[in-house]
């Protein structure tokens, strides 16, 4: 049996529980799996991550968090996943789990099955947070009702949208992640050019992400004529601000530039001044450093639009699980609209 991470459970409000069992909550990522029941609404337990290179099959990673959780009779089941959701059909663009969705819910047993973005279920969440669980970097005030971006940065980058209507809030699907790499600086065109090398479309995913850490500093290193040094994101990050190393340093502040273009961008094309609200598991990684970065700034550094951004705030999503406010809020009205259909 595999085993993985195991967490205390995030909530318990409330007395309630389904009378039709427990709901199974997923958070697919391209390096993890992570899992939880929801007995009850508002009640969020049994977290376990699991790493998604040890199972072949994403129901391989269902059945194996469904044993170690004692086989809870589960009949309804949500996932966010890091990928496009259209149709019955999902192959992940950063794992290399493909499959049917029907035949998935057929082989586990589910009356449901839902899937939805991983950033759609993120943008879900976001109404629900509390205060705690968000920090705030720079200035800013969100304005009421007025739209949401997120963005986050982990395996790959994450894009996502929330507009107010009807009396209730409505996620935007995106693939925003995907758009076309802007450089602004020589620097970073310098970066552009090496990208161009491997990639024929270089996206904002290739630099702003975990493995775009990577990118960035092998870039550096060849514009500056030095030898290739293949280091993994979380060693950039703590030679960087640990240990003093220049390159790794700079490697982490045109990071968190490029991430300041992607979030201003993404301000001015929704119009987002409800805020911009930022997950992914890189910035978490950098810690109090991000506050201090040069992230604010290059949001802020908009040109004719400098006075717009700089009325945004930027959050950090600090809240253990997100994901799973998100998607238990998205199965909750998908189950009632189809009892009341």
């Amino acid at each position: 049996m595999q085993t993985g991470q195991q967490n205390s459970a995030t909530s318990h409000v409330g007395n309630d529980e389904y009378a039709d069992g427990p709901r199974l909550l997923a958070d697919i990522g391209g390096t993890n799996a992570r899992f939880a029941l929801e007995p009850g609404p508002n009640r969020i337990e049994a977290i376990k991550t699991l790493p998604a290179a040890d199972y072949q099959e994403f129901t391989d990673a269902v059945l194996a968090y469904l044993q170690q959780a004692g086989h809870p009779p589960v009949r309804h089941a949500v996932v966010a996943i890091a990928n496009p959701v259209q149709g019955d059909q999902i192959k992940m663009t950063n794992h290399d789990w493909a499959f049917s969705i029907e035949a998935a819910r057929q082989l586990l047993g589910f009356d449901t099955l839902l899937l939805v973005n991983d950033f759609t279920a993120l943008s879900m969440a976001v109404p629900q947070l509390k205060p705690s669980d968000l920090l705030q970097v720079g200035g800013g005030q969100a304005a009421a009702g007025s739209p949401i971006g997120l963005v986050g940065a982990g395996t790959g980058l994450g894009v996502g949208g929330l507009v107010y209507g009807g009396g209730r809030w409505l996620p935007l699907a995106s693939e925003g992640g995907h758009v076309s790499f802007s450089p602004a600086n020589p620097r970073e065109a310098a970066i552009l050019a090496y990208g161009w090398r491997t990639y024929e479309h270089l996206s904002a995913e290739r630099l702003v992400s975990g493995p775009g850490l990577e990118l960035i500093h092998q870039a550096l290193l060849d514009i500056e004529g030095l030898p290739a040094e293949e280091l993994k994101a979380e060693q950039i990050v703590e030679r960087g601000l640990q240990q003093g190393d220049l390159h790794c340093k700079e490697t982490v502040d045109i990071f968190c530039s490029m991430l300041g273009t992607v979030a201003a961008n993404l301000a001015v094309t929704l119009g987002a001044l409800g805020g911009i609200y930022i997950g992914g598991g890189v910035v978490l990684h950098l810690g109090d450093y991000f506050e201090r970065s040069p992230f604010r700034a290059r949001f802020e550094n908009k040109g004719r639009m400098t006075a717009l951004t700089k009325k945004i705030p930027t959050f950090v999503i600090t809240a253990d699980y997100p994901a799973f406010i998100g998607v238990s809020a998205i199965l909750g009205e998908k189950l009632r609209d189809k009892r009341d259909a």
